[in-house]
């Protein structure tokens, strides 16, 4: 018994040891796997970084300054350097050509098809829209701010017949669209016929155009004035950050059109020095973003103080349900409603998106390179974005220690040094302005080559504004944006943009997910209900009290 006992031991030992030892092989081979998997995926992830360092490259390649307005400023050497780049050079062509040719493709959609028309009797005839200037019948004296435009673009051929015909107005429309002369002209008209009716001596304007910012203010102010300087219209620009004192006197020595920001008008309107009493052609220029900015209750009382027989105006570039409600409220039960290109978020198919997913402390060497290829000259304009005001500061210090001639404009500069800086950079005396948000939304800088986004906004809306300040008028322009972890959150909304435009969407932003985090209530977060378009008025229900006690 003891002797097979020991036989069995004899023959089991030798197993249990191979068991073992095949167990310990395991436990290496798939380390050994799992080694071999990292040393793939860092070599992939390489080839990737690789990859995405060429594509910007390329596109950059694609887009020298002197192509993105067609302008012929290139020179032996710089022809010398292309016929060196060869192959290289030829694939970056082809890549600027089939990004032109989508651009060229989708401008032609927008145009031709992407035009929508709502409310009451908007197929009558009368209302078709314009070919030409002419077709309009308008005087010479008012049509004169548009002789160095050959036709009126989509918004202007859409919004002239019904504004002309005194119809309430709603106008959804991308940046550099002719929005201003979409409303200015049949302003100057309504001011002239109600001046052939009454031609008593009048010292209260006739027509309000309200803005959500002091720049873009008195960049509507520019374009009205010039307008209206052959037809003998008076203009006036009231908005905060300044003296109030000249704007009292201008508005006492006479005025036709008043345009303000709504806290500055407010106050005017409270010291009883502007009177809005005969109003009766009102426009909300930027709604979306003048509600944003929380001037929705100055808004309100300031269109209480208008005549309550009026025409009422609105542009946007989006249709959010808080400008719908108080659309609702001051306007009539079925205004017009034209749409150019999409009610939703869309950016400008005349501007190449050039995205790149960057770190923090890498960002200030990147934004020199950039300003190297696109502002080497320092004749062209180029527009850098940041976020906050002392990053402004921060980025125009640095950037004027390394050599470069900079402005800026941010909210913490007197209103005198931001006009004075925007007047530097249109006139080309300092073509490198560093800029906050105030510069993102209206305002029409000419030849601005450039914009490079050094710190992403709060909101893709922002984004979009942004970039919007070149390829303006039907030029080309570039956008460049720095990405960082820390803005992943918005990442999904931005391929969006891009995948809409026609751009190419980076592996790197990719890897941030393309959720789309749902819009929230500035005061009830996330928990709240949004109003639809065809969403039925609330109704006020009044209690019996009869059963009071006495």
């Amino acid at each position: 018994m003891v002797k097979k006992l020991n036989e069995a031991m004899q023959v089991s030992e030798p197993e249990i040891l191979s068991t073992e030892e095949k167990h310990v092989t395991d436990k290496k081979k798939k380390k050994d796997k799992k080694k071999k998997r990292k040393n793939k995926e860092s070599e992939e992830s390489l080839e990737n970084d690789q990859g995405e360092a060429k594509r910007i490259r390329k596109l950059e390649e694609a887009l020298e300054p002197s192509e993105v307005h067609g302008t012929d400023t290139g020179s032996k050497k710089s022809k010398k350097k292309k016929e060196k780049k060869g192959e290289e050079s030829n694939s970056s062509k082809e890549l600027e050509s089939n990004h032109v040719k989508a651009n060229e493709n989708m401008k032609d959609e927008v145009t031709n098809g992407s035009v929508i028309v709502s409310g009451n009797n908007t197929k009558d005839s009368k209302y078709a829209a314009l070919s030409s200037f002419a077709e309009a019948k308008l005087p010479e004296k008012v049509l004169e701010c548009c002789k160095n435009f050959s036709s009126p673009s989509p918004i202007q051929s859409h919004a002239w017949p019904f504004l002309l015909d005194g119809r309430d107005f709603i106008g959804i429309a991308a940046t550099g669209s002719g929005k201003t002369l979409a409303f200015g002209v049949p302003a100057l008209m309504h001011i002239s016929r109600k001046e052939n009716k009454n031609k008593s001596k009048r010292t209260n304007p006739l027509c309000l155009v309200l803005s959500p910012t002091r720049e873009l203010a008195q960049q509507i102010a520019d374009v009205l004035c010039d307008a209206g300087r052959p037809c003998g219209v008076r203009t006036v620009c009231v908005y905060g950050g300044t003296s109030k004192g000249p704007q009292i006197s201008s508005l006492k020595s006479g005025v036709d059109i008043v345009i303000g920001t709504p806290g500055r008008l407010k106050d005017l309107i409270e010291m009883g020095v502007c009177c809005l009493k005969e109003v009766s052609f009102v426009v909300l220029d930027e709604a979306d973003r003048m509600l944003d900015m929380g001037f929705e209750p100055e808004v309100r009382s300031i269109l209480k103080q208008t005549c309550t027989v009026r025409q009422m105006v609105m542009f946007s570039a989006t249709w959010p349900p808080s400008v719908h409600q108080l659309a609702q409220e001051f306007m009539d039960p079925n205004p017009v409603k034209v749409v150019v290109g999409s009610e939703d978020l869309a950016a400008n198919h005349d501007v190449m998106q050039i995205v790149e997913v960057l770190e923090d402390r890498s960002r200030d060497a990147r934004l020199v390179a950039l300003l190297e290829k696109y502002h080497k000259s320092q004749r062209n304009r180029v527009l850098v974005f940041v976020l906050y005001k002392k990053e402004a500061a921060r980025v125009e210090n640095m950037l004027q220690r390394r050599g470069w001639k900079v402005v800026s404009v941010h909210g913490d500069k007197a209103q005198h040094d931001r006009t004075k800086a925007l007047s530097l950079f249109k006139d080309g005396t300092s073509p490198l302005m560093i800029a906050t948000d105030v510069a993102a939304r209206g305002l029409d800088i000419p030849d601005v080559e450039a914009v490079i986004n050094y710190s992403f906004p709060l909101t893709v809306e922002d984004y979009v504004h942004r970039i919007g300040r070149t390829g303006r008028a039907g030029k080309k322009g570039v956008a460049h944006t720095f990405f960082m972890q820390e803005n992943k959150g918005l990442a999904g909304e931005l391929v969006n943009v891009l995948r809409e435009a026609g751009q190419i969407v980076p592996d790197a932003l990719m890897k941030f997910g393309t959720h789309v985090k749902k819009k929230e209530s500035k005061l009830y977060g996330a928990h709240f209900k949004e109003i639809t378009a065809d969403a039925p008025k609330s109704m006020k229900i009044r209690f019996d009290n009869s059963d009071d006690e006495d």
